[in-house]
């Protein structure tokens, strides 16, 4: 009898078992993908160059988040609730891709061309700094965007195709130009980049054509909302890359490489989270319909296997680290060190990012943003500090504050909030 009821039980758990593994395989393909991309161009440019591009990266992770104003968000949870919307909001998130994109490229260009000045690395045209924005802020948007409107529309094998297939492609044009036309500056790359990821944008419009053309008209209701949800990964994205700008301050540009394939490493694992994330969402959004209470059983099961990801994957990295410098090359020999150091922050960010989604699904974006918005706000302050005074320990011991902050004040606030609701859906309100 008990055999009948843990088959039962697996049937029922075997679609979010199978879903999951394809979400997760994508993004692994995916970081895998990222990882030898950053080995080509490591080798490729440098530990000068690649230093120089590590911290442009920095300054494109952030305005990638800013990109759009957060319309992606209502993309995902309007069409998933009511796939009707879909046009209406499709339209709304390229008109404010576009209309951010101009403010992002042209401001981004001259405060990048003003902060590299300060620095002692070699200096940079104004050309490759327009076409690396141009192609890591908006082009970056648009592809993110066919991801966006895949998973809202329930597609998650295309969207895990979009993923997978952009990794591919940006291994591909890095193996490409380093290893056959013999790139080796960033001003090369940075033609190569801009063009390998436009053509990816075309394609990927290209698939989202037969479910109908957008309708360009900017959703008014949306942009409060959009904004609240785009400040919280702006503020994230720059606290994950304060230590970056702070460190290329004073430190050599080969440490800065060394250090940023390590959080790019770190980042990028992840995947195990954020393939969870990707399914879990639009769920919460359903179940948290008719209140926030509803969702919360979802959410706890959610968190064990966070918490269980985080770990293997925390393990994983760190028994790894000492075999990162045969693949980057041997001028990145701090890589093991960072890498083990910055690994136990995976299994912190899986214990607040389940809260922080039933927050943001649910529709409660204010209260998602001032989670957010507030410990990354205090928390690049503080990093940056600790990054300036005793960089890199310093600022090892600020990520776990900040990350172990985050986790405690989210599930605070939730729980709190369920409360909340839970007492008015029983008082009929």
């Amino acid at each position: 009898m008990s055999g009948l009821v843990a088959n039962e039980r697996l049937q029922r758990l075997r679609p979010a078992l199978v879903g999951y593994l394809l979400s997760s395989g994508a993004l692994a393909s995916a970081a895998l993908s990222q990882l030898v991309t950053f080995a080509i161009l490591a080798r490729a440019l440098g530990p000068l160059e690649f230093g120089l591009f590590v911290q442009i990266s920095a300054v494109t992770a952030i305005a990638v988040q800013l990109c759009g104003l957060g319309a992606s968000d209502g993309l995902l949870r309007r069409v998933a609730r009511k796939p009707g919307s879909y046009a209406a909001l499709l339209g709304h998130n390229l008109c404010l891709i576009a209309l951010s994109g101009v403010v992002l490229v042209s401001g981004g260009a001259i405060a990048l061309s003003a902060w590299l000045r300060i620095g002692t690395g070699p200096s940079v045209g104004a050309g490759t700094l327009v076409l690396l924005l141009f192609g890591n802020v908006v082009v970056v948007r648009v592809i993110l965007l066919v991801e966006t409107a895949f998973l809202g529309l329930g597609r998650f094998d295309q969207a895990n195709r979009t993923v997978a297939g952009f990794a591919l492609m940006r291994m591909a044009v890095a193996g490409l130009a380093c290893q056959v036309f013999g790139v080796s500056t960033l001003a090369e790359w940075a033609i190569w980049q801009f063009a390998g990821y436009l053509l990816y944008a075309l394609a990927g419009a290209v698939s989202l054509r037969r479910f109908g053309r957008p309708r360009f008209a900017i959703l008014r209701e949306e942009l409060v909302p959009g904004l609240l949800f785009a400040s919280q990964f702006a503020m994230r994205a720059i606290r994950a890359n304060v230590d970056l700008l702070v460190i290329g301050l004073f430190a050599p540009l080969a440490t800065v490489g060394s250090y940023g394939v390590a959080r790019r490493i770190v980042d990028s694992s992840y995947l195990a989270i954020d393939a969870l994330n990707r399914l879990l969402y639009p769920r919460l959004a359903r179940a948290s319909r008719d209140g926030l209470h509803n969702a919360l059983p979802l959410t706890k099961r959610a968190l064990v296997a966070a918490l269980g990801l985080g770990l293997a994957t925390c393990l994983t990295l760190f028994l790894l680290a000492p075999e990162l410098p045969v693949l980057f090359g041997r001028h990145y020999q701090d890589l093991s060190f960072f890498v083990r150091c910055l690994s136990g922050t995976i299994i912190l960010v899986g214990a607040w990012a389940v809260a922080v989604d039933l927050l943001g699904a649910s529709g409660r974006q204010d209260a998602r943003a001032w989670i957010l918005n507030g410990a990354n706000l205090l928390g690049s302050a503080l990093i940056a500090g600790a990054t300036w005074l005793a960089a890199p320990v310093g600022t090892f011991v600020a990520l776990y504050l900040v990350e172990g902050a985050i986790a405690g004040i989210a599930w605070l606030v939730l729980l709190r909030l369920v409360r909340r609701s839970r007492l008015r859906a029983g008082a009929g309100l």
